[in-house]
């Protein structure tokens, strides 16, 4: 059984930079067919996919984050992480990190989430 768990400071200041921890557990960040996911939801918002990390340490990113999310890993701690530059209050929302099956295009696994919030 994989599970997911978001760690990471709830409160981060305005122009901040934020750091997220997914840490992985029941399965290896490096399997084939297996992707894993950053996504967000805002207050009253929808589900909003931040960026994915590959089995093979590739990256993409939403249009709407690139310029400032980056997703790395750490293999050895079977661990990912999202580091999102300038945050602003619209930047608060619960962050969750999510396993994506590459073959069915859909998540299979979930953390439970983690509340930021952005406020000087």
């Amino acid at each position: 059984q994989v599970q997911l768990q978001e760690s990471g400071p709830g409160l981060v200041k305005p122009s901040q930079t934020l750091s997220l921890t997914c840490t992985i557990s029941g399965g290896s960040i490096t399997t084939n067919g297996y992707y894993w996911t950053w996504i967000r939801q805002s207050p009253g918002e929808g589900l909003e996919w931040m960026g994915t990390i590959t089995n093979s340490g590739s990256t993409t990113y939403s249009p709407a984050h690139e310029s400032r999310a980056s997703i790395s890993r750490d293999t050895a701690k079977n661990v990912f992480t999202l580091q999102l530059n300038s945050v602003t209050p619209r930047d608060a929302a619960v962050y969750y990190c999510a396993r994506e099956n590459s073959g069915s295009y859909s998540y299979d696994y979930w953390g439970q989430g983690t509340q930021v919030t952005v406020s000087s």
